[in-house]
């Protein structure tokens, strides 16, 4: 009977967990939605500083998720994952309140920070729970709730914004916090880990203004002038403090980013690989939805829903992808993922015209592109970690995912400089420029894959290789 209790606790504690999930994998594809929307209410603002708003939760988000997921190690999971839900929530509402950008920004900033803390701290709930026999099955399901909200994101946050506005993008995670809180306080233990290391507290902030500094050169390229001492003194800010914050985490005793987990030669191209897709990845969704609404002219639900099919078709050929890998290995995937991904981009460069061309051109170049991200998003991660030591997996994961939000940071900059402020002679021109650069990172993650090599027999002697049910556990975690 208490076996049952138990095994009852902890799916109850797993559907919990989930709600906070889902409420931060929707916030991040919605926005891209609902960037233009949020444009004309902000219209003083410029295209280029109102991208803050999605790049500032980006580059906090990404460098909070390591160190936030060994602070919940040291003083509690469940302390850090509620509150991290609150902060989360209470941000959510003062973004959806903001009366002007530069608020709307610094809510997002805000929101970041719970969401970096909620999401390691959630999936550590989930594992001290169930039993090894079934964690795989139960991060299956807790990953497929944030895949399904990131797929669900561009049509639900288009509907929302279409019918009522953006502010309820942000609104609509208010009861979800409060539910998460409600049902979840009394029933989740804490668990702790009381050897971990506090993470270095300065390396985080050096990464955030180092990424940061870069960003703000590439963005505000279009209105300073590449020539510009101001874009040259970000470039320089960033080129000064990246070393910093690499030298930093090479001598501190419990650093923000391991490097010695760069030591592995799958590692570091996996995550060059990564970085590559996760610019293209990111670029994608937000050079779309201003392509079919600036040039195209469809509303916002029309874009979302034109959107929808490219991630639904990535989610069904990801679940194929995984079991495949675990037979030939990482790189045929990756390799033809890349292509694919490229190839699709690229039709559009030559096909793409201003008459709406949904059932010739989007529609095939979306299933291509799909495809490719099915192919390579969930491998990239797992290829990633498929040589580390278990004891690795999870910070090698962890900073996997770092890299890909760091690299998301940079495919959003790369299209608001290269869309600029063209006439309407020179717009579609411009989007031209941006569909060449997602073939770019197609190609690059290809090229960066040629050398990795997971094929079993290549790793079946590897005392570090991870056991299968770890590989698939993180496959689902990072689809969140």
């Amino acid at each position: 009977m208490r076996r049952q209790a138990d095994t009852a606790r902890a799916w109850k504690i797993l559907a919990i967990t989930s709600f906070a999930v889902f409420a931060s994998a929707l916030d991040t594809t919605i926005l891209y939605v609902a960037f233009p929307d949020i444009q004309k209410t902000f219209s003083d603002v410029s295209r280029a500083d109102l991208s803050w708003a999605i790049n500032a939760y980006t580059i906090v988000f990404a460098a909070l998720l390591v160190p936030a997921g060994r602070i919940a190690d040291r003083l509690g999971r469940r302390a850090v994952f509620f509150g991290g839900v609150v902060v989360f929530t209470v941000s959510s509402a003062l973004a959806g309140a903001a009366p002007s950008a530069d608020l709307l920004i610094a809510a997002r900033v805000v929101q970041a920070a719970g969401a970096a803390a909620l999401l390691p701290s959630s999936l550590a709930l989930v594992l001290s729970e169930f039993p090894p026999e079934k964690r795989s099955t139960a991060v299956g399901i807790w990953g497929a709730v944030g895949a399904l909200a990131a797929a669900a994101g561009p049509t639900l946050g288009a509907l929302i914004i279409e019918t009522v506005s953006w502010r309820l993008a942000f609104f609509v995670n208010l009861p979800i916090g409060a539910l998460t809180i409600i049902l979840g306080y009394r029933l989740v233990r804490e668990s702790r880990e009381p050897e971990a290391r506090t993470p270095d507290l300065l390396g985080v902030p050096l990464l955030i203004a180092g990424v940061a500094a870069l960003a703000l050169g590439i963005v505000q390229s279009d209105r300073w002038g590449w020539g510009d001492s101001r874009t040259l003194a970000a470039f320089a800010a960033g080129a000064v403090i990246l070393p910093l914050f690499v030298f930093r985490s090479a001598t501190y005793h419990s650093p923000a980013l391991d490097l010695s987990l760069f030591r592995s030669k799958n590692y570091r191209m996996a995550n060059l690989a990564t970085a590559s897709f996760g610019i293209a990845f990111s670029a994608m969704f937000l050079g779309s939805v201003l392509f079919l609404n600036n040039v195209w002219g469809y509303s916002i639900l029309e874009s979302g829903l034109l959107i929808a099919p490219g991630p639904l078709i990535a989610a069904v050929v990801a679940a194929a992808a995984g079991r495949a890998a675990d037979r030939i290995g990482h790189r045929p995937l990756l390799v033809t993922g890349g292509l694919i991904f490229a190839a699709g981009n690229i039709w559009r460069v030559f096909d793409t015209g201003l008459e709406h061309d949904i059932w010739t051109l989007w529609l095939p170049s979306l299933l291509l592109t799909g495809i490719g991200v099915g192919l390579t998003l969930p491998t990239l991660s797992s290829a990633a970690v498929h040589g580390l030591a278990p004891s690795r997996f999870a910070v090698g994961s962890a900073v996997n995912q770092t890299v890909r939000q760091l690299g998301a940071v940079l495919g959003v900059a790369l299209v608001i400089a290269l869309l600029g402020s063209p006439s309407p002679a020179e717009l579609l021109d411009a989007f031209h420029r941006v569909f060449w650069l997602l073939a770019a990172g197609g190609i690059a993650t290809a090229l960066f894959s040629l050398t990795i090599d997971t094929r079993p027999r290549n790793v079946a002697a590897s005392p570090e290789q991870a056991p299968d049910a770890l590989l698939r556990i993180e496959r689902a975690e990072h689809l969140v």
